[in-house]
């Protein structure tokens, strides 16, 4: 089924994350998985649901409110903090979970962004003991299950559902609303006094300020502030070079000095909007709490990193390694190899087009239409290879050389 049928299909409150299966899944691999993410993961609660019509199984998952709350502990979700307790943002932590905003009332201190990212990160995390196998598929020990089934063809797709009343009201007060400011500003005060709007279960009462952050998570919301920043902020070199346009005279001497005048705005306008855009970048940074994130090298790797278990030298804990003799030895006896010969590749193919298209030049008899045939077929060469550079791209991405 396509992600609309199932999102429509499926009541939000007792699903947060779809598991699917192509409909060819046997009874047996339903099972393991199904074992393993209990056993792995017991906080999560699993419902299988079968299609009548496709024949197509799917894992409903979600979570109890205590169990969500100590995975945000887990991951470190930053959520606000009360007042009286300094306000800002901080780590959600457990041990002092009564310091946090609107912690009394499980229906809202969760967006189901929020509450989506804890599903996945478990799930994402869930690892193979040694000499775990389904069918012919071997897992290495520690290697994340659910990704590799997932490349394997095994789960046919793993993604959160929408809601789609919180989507309408989104399309109306975002997509449709032209003349208007996105929704990424101020909270308006007596917002929650003048009871605009009643969210529904397991929804945080989203406001008018929020509601991209709220729902999308801080990414998304980042990069259309961003977006929406840059649009406004070329209404100005817009109207200026407009000016200069309509009163430009014809001669060529006008000519140059008006380009010698836009250039010189235009650098100004650069300066201005690239310092104008990280005072307002660090605004929101704060305001969603981004701010003070840690750098990505202190994070935690991706689930499909392979390695060996060890005890990191700098933070005492438990961390898969692998050694940068083993990477670069790859990087220089495989991905240095590979590059380079699709780079050759490409280079010999673009020259006999042009060698080609030369010939084809030479030969007045031939028709016009035929003129363009190397054109073409270079066209088609080069959507070919960008299908197959990036299964290769993938491929050396999976294997951690880069």
């Amino acid at each position: 089924m396509s992600h609309k049928a199932w999102m429509k299909t499926v009541p939000t409150e007792n699903c947060d994350v779809l598991m699917t299966f192509p409909d060819t899944t046997d009874d047996h691999t339903l099972l393991w998985l199904l074992n393993h993410i209990r056993l792995g993961i017991p906080e999560l609660i699993v419902q299988v649901r079968h299609h009548k019509h496709t024949h197509v199984y799917a894992f409903f998952v979600t979570a109890t409110y205590e169990s969500l709350l100590r995975g945000a502990d887990e991951i470190g979700l930053r959520k606000p903090v009360k007042a009286e307790f300094g306000g800002g943002m901080r780590s959600f932590s457990c041990e002092e979970d009564y310091i946090y905003e609107n912690i009394e009332n499980e229906l809202y201190f969760f967006t189901s962004q929020e509450r989506q990212n804890i599903i996945r990160y478990w799930l994402e995390n869930l690892r193979a003991k040694q000499g775990e196998s389904l069918h012919n598929i071997h897992f290495l020990e520690g290697q994340p299950i659910i990704p590799e089934l997932a490349a394997r063809g095994v789960i046919q797709q793993v993604f959160p559902l929408h809601e789609q009343r919180i989507l309408k009201r989104l399309m109306k007060s975002w997509v449709q609303a032209v003349c208007e400011a996105q929704p990424l500003g101020k909270v308006p005060e007596g917002w929650h006094e003048r009871g605009l709007g009643v969210p529904a279960p397991l929804t945080p009462p989203l406001t008018p300020a929020d509601e991209i952050c709220d729902y999308f998570g801080v990414k998304i919301a980042m990069y259309f502030a961003w977006l929406g920043f840059y649009t406004s902020a070329m209404v100005y070199p817009a109207v200026f070079g407009s000016i200069l346009y309509t009163f430009t005279e014809s001669d060529q001497t006008s000519q140059d000095i008006c380009c010698v005048v836009f250039a010189i705005f235009n650098v100004i306008w650069a300066t201005l909007f690239l310092e104008e855009w990280k005072r307002r970048g660090a605004e929101f940074a704060y305001k969603w709490g981004t701010l003070d994130t840690p750098a990505e090298s202190i994070e935690e790797p991706r689930p499909q990193f392979r390695g060996i278990k060890r005890i990191s030298p700098v933070t005492s804990a438990e961390e898969f390694y692998y050694p940068p003799w083993k990477r670069l030895l790859f990087q220089c006896l495989v991905s240095l190899p590979i590059c380079l010969a699709c780079l050759s590749f490409v280079f010999l193919l673009m020259l006999g087009c042009f060698q080609l298209q030369e010939f084809v030049l030479s030969i007045q008899e031939l028709p016009r239409i035929i003129r363009f045939l190397p054109k073409i077929v270079l066209a088609i060469i080069v959507t070919a290879c960008d299908e197959a550079y990036k299964k290769i791209a993938y491929w050396l991405n999976d294997m951690g050389v880069w």
